[in-house]
């Protein structure tokens, strides 16, 4: 039989319980909003983005076996923004992660976007509450690519990391102003490979042009998660930032952000993507489609 998820089981870390937790949350369970109301507790959320191949899933294991060893529990989230019909990455996260699978303070799940045009799974929000009131020490939300998912997550995480390699010059010069918007810290990942100094060079005179206002400026860390190198140098970056996150600006920016989104996806849910779907297919079929003349009629109410 199905359990019941309760605050008391998912404060304790049933882990049946969380799970269950985070399927009600998903499936937009009648009970879950009730749930969420009741939990309380906070912990910080790491996102981590960055290009495919960068070594992103190597990484987080690196870094949550660092933080295991020092006793703290951790979340990891991976989101999969391609099928709502497959579990993404995380599959293949698993089997390199064998360490961490079996580890009692490690929890890990797979989102799937479920149609979110962002690349975040829809109920990331409730998700990292349902985990926060579990008691993790830690959250780390995973996504598979970069893309809006990046923007995305900057709103949603305390501490944003994007993963780059020595190959990546090109890409980032691409994607340089959506990129430095997001990024907290940059990891150069397989650093033992050619140009991993001067693309970390190249990177740090980027980061050095856009210090914040409380003089922050973003580091650049060399790693080779395969190896453990450069992770605790990561581990403290990222304790050194979320210091800086302790004010009330910065929390109030994230915690606006997180309301926004939540009351827009209320404001939405009445509005099934399967229903607009079909509804454009039978409008194009009768020729001449204007999108903004179809939206209309859901928002001008």
């Amino acid at each position: 039989m199905p359990i019941t998820p309760t605050p008391t089981l998912i404060a304790e870390g049933n882990e049946r319980a969380i799970a269950r937790a985070i399927s009600w949350v998903e499936n937009q369970h009648p009970q879950s909003m009730e749930l969420l109301e009741q939990l309380e507790g906070n912990c910080p959320i790491v996102g981590v983005t960055g290009p495919p191949g960068a070594g992103k899933s190597s990484l987080v294991n690196a870094l949550v076996l660092h933080w295991s060893s020092k006793g703290l529990k951790t979340a990891i989230v991976a989101v999969d923004p391609s099928s709502p019909f497959n579990l993404g990455s995380l599959l293949g996260d698993r089997l390199r992660m064998p360490g961490l699978f079996l580890d009692p303070k490690v929890f890990i799940r797979s989102l799937s976007a479920r149609g979110s045009l962002g690349g975040l799974s829809a109920s990331i929000i409730e998700v990292c509450d349902i985990l926060k009131h579990a008691k993790f020490d830690r959250i780390i939300i995973e996504t598979v690519g970069v893309g809006q998912s990046e923007i995305e997550i900057a709103g949603i995480a305390d501490t944003t990391l994007v993963v780059t390699v020595p190959e990546s010059g090109d890409e980032v010069q691409t994607m340089k102003s959506g990129v430095m918007e997001i990024a907290d810290i940059f990891v150069v990942n397989k650093s033992d490979r050619d140009g991993a100094d001067a693309f970390a060079n190249h990177l740090k005179k980027l980061a050095h042009n856009k210090i914040g206002k409380d003089g922050y400026e973003i580091p650049v860390i060399n790693t080779v998660a395969t190896d453990g190198k450069g992770i605790q140098a990561l581990s403290d970056a990222i304790s050194q930032h979320l210091e800086t996150q302790n004010n009330l600006q910065n929390l109030s920016s994230l915690f606006a952000e997180r309301a926004f989104r939540l009351i827009q996806r209320q404001k939405m849910k009445s509005i099934p993507l399967n229903q607009l779907k079909e509804e454009i297919v039978q409008e194009l079929a009768k020729g001449h489609f204007n999108l903004y003349r179809f939206s209309k009629k859901y928002y001008s109410n």
